[in-house]
């Protein structure tokens, strides 16, 4: 990895779509959630690859949207929106606030698995995320939403990182992008910020 000035990127030019469906897994630290999830993969390539059953397994980024009811150590934009929108504080948890997520849309979720149903592939691997197009640090999160308010966020910084943290992640979308071209992302990380500002804003007022 590299540091700029507001996010952590990958040094090496090959990785700039971000990581890739053959990336190890395994003997690197996780969490119980994110082993849980794992477990969950293999087995379902298991059923296409064995049964033939029509198993799609999804390895999914940031997963959000207007409705999305994100906590202070889950659901990172969902919960940094409400902050920002209600004034409460917000802590960053290490890594200089550059750690870097890529967003998808729910709707753009479910329109992959539309694609995937029309036309399975047994037991197939593919990334789901925003992509490089839709990532965002903390920092740049902030910075956006500190413009769209109107007002600094109050936020504080804590050194250490939640364990098992990704410092950069990125989802390479070529692989469904290549086997489902009528697919793509349809709703930038901007809008997703500007529907959840205005879902938060709604309860505030109600």
């Amino acid at each position: 990895l590299i540091e700029t000035d507001t996010r952590w990127e990958y040094a090496n030019p090959a990785d700039y779509h971000g990581i890739a469906e053959n990336c190890r897994v395994d003997q690197v630290l996780h969490s119980l959630f994110g082993a849980s999830k794992t477990a969950a993969d293999i087995v379902a390539q298991e059923y296409g690859r064995y049964f033939g059953l029509k198993t799609g397994i999804f390895r999914c980024g940031c997963l959000t949207g207007s409705a999305h009811a994100g906590v202070e150590l889950h659901g990172f934009l969902s919960y940094i929106v409400k902050v920002a929108v209600t004034g409460r504080p917000y802590t960053i948890f290490g890594y200089k606030g550059k750690q870097v997520r890529d967003q998808i849309h729910s709707l753009d979720v479910i329109r992959a698995f539309d694609a995937f149903a029309a036309n399975p592939r047994p037991g197939e691997v593919y990334n789901l995320g925003g992509g490089r197009g839709n990532s965002m640090s903390i920092l740049e999160t902030i910075a956006m939403l500190e413009a769209k308010t109107g007002r600094p966020m109050n936020w504080s910084y804590a050194e250490q990182n939640r364990i098992g943290d990704h410092i950069c992640y990125i989802s390479d979308l070529r692989k469904l992008r290549r086997d489902y071209p009528e697919w793509d992302i349809r709703i930038g990380v901007e809008q997703i910020i500007d529907e959840i500002i205005a879902a938060e804003q709604a309860k505030v007022v109600g």
